[in-house]
C-alpha cells in the first residue's frame, strides 16, 4: 500500500504533529510487506496542488493537524479547497490532536472531516482524536511512553488492516469530558496560577506576555493602533 500522509501543522516538520506521524510511521513501516509512505507538509503553501494530485494517486491518505480554536488551520483549509469534489478518492482518515485535554473539543470538526470524505468520494476511515498534546516536546521520556507506543501500535494496525484499531482510537481519546472531581481539580490549578504556567511561558519567550488580554477584535477598539 501506499500511503499519502500529509502534515498539516503551521509548524511542519517541528510541531507535535510531527512527532505523532514519526511514531505512526516507525509502526507502520515496522509492519513489513508492500507498505511504503511519504508525507506532504502542508505549512509549504506552494506545493498544496502538487500534494493533492500524490494524494488522488496513493492507495490511502491520512491528513494530520492541531486543532486550533476548535477548527483546522488555515492551511489545513486552503488543501482541502485544491481537492475539489469528486466521486472517486483513495480512502481518507485523519489525525487531530489538540493541547485541550478533553476529547469533545475534537468532535464538532471530526463531524466535518466526516462529512469531507463523502462529499471527496472517499471510504471514510475514521478519525483519530488526541488530546492533551502541547508540550510533549518538553515532557520526560516516561510522560510520553504510552502515547508514543499507542501511535505506533495504530501504525501497525494500519499496515496491515488498512483500519484505524478502534481500542486504540479509543484509548487515545482518553476522557470525553472532565468529571466533577477533574473540573474542581482544574479549578484550583486556574486559582494558583500552575495551569498557565507553560502559556505564559511562551508568552513571555515571545514577548506577548504584557499583551496577553488583549481584545483586538473587540467591539469599539481600534485595531489600527
Amino acid at each position: 500500500m501506499q500511503l499519502m500522509l500529509c502534515n498539516g501543522s503551521p509548524r511542519g516538520k517541528t510541531g507535535n504533529t510531527a512527532i505523532l506521524l514519526e511514531h505512526f510511521t516507525e509502526g507502520f513501516a515496522a509492519a513489513g510487506g508492500q507498505n511504503e509512505f511519504e508525507i506532504a507538509y502542508l505549512n509549504r503553501v506552494a506545493g498544496h496542488a502538487d500534494a493533492a494530485a500524490r494524494c488522488r494517486a496513493a492507495g490511502a491518505v491520512i491528513i494530520a493537524f492541531p486543532l486550533y480554536a476548535d477548527s483546522m488551520p488555515a492551511i489545513v483549509k486552503d488543501f482541502i479547497e485544491t481537492l475539489g469534489p469528486g466521486d472517486s478518492f483513495p480512502p481518507l482518515g485523519f489525525i487531530v490532536q489538540s493541547g485541550f485535554p478533553e476529547a469533545v473539543h475534537s468532535r464538532a470538526v471530526e463531524r466535518y472531516l466526516e462529512k469531507l470524505a463523502r462529499r471527496l468520494g472517499a471510504r471514510y476511515i475514521g478519525t483519530v482524536v488526541r488530546g492533551g498534546v502541547e508540550g510533549i516536546q518538553v515532557m520526560p521520556p516516561f510522560m510520553t511512553r504510552r502515547l508514543f507506543m499507542a501511535f505506533r501500535a495504530l501504525g501497525r494496525h494500519f499496515a496491515v488492516t488498512r483500519e484505524f484499531h478502534p481500542g486504540i482510537m479509543k484509548s487515545l481519546a482518553g476522557r470525553e469530558r472532565f468529571s466533577t472531581i477533574g473540573r474542581l481539580v482544574f479549578r484550583l490549578m486556574r486559582m494558583t496560577g500552575f495551569a498557565d504556567h507553560y502559556w505564559n511561558s511562551m508568552l513571555k519567550r515571545h514577548g506577548a506576555y504584557a499583551r496577553r488580554f488583549d481584545r483586538p477584535y473587540a467591539p469599539g477598539v481600534d485595531n489600527n493602533n
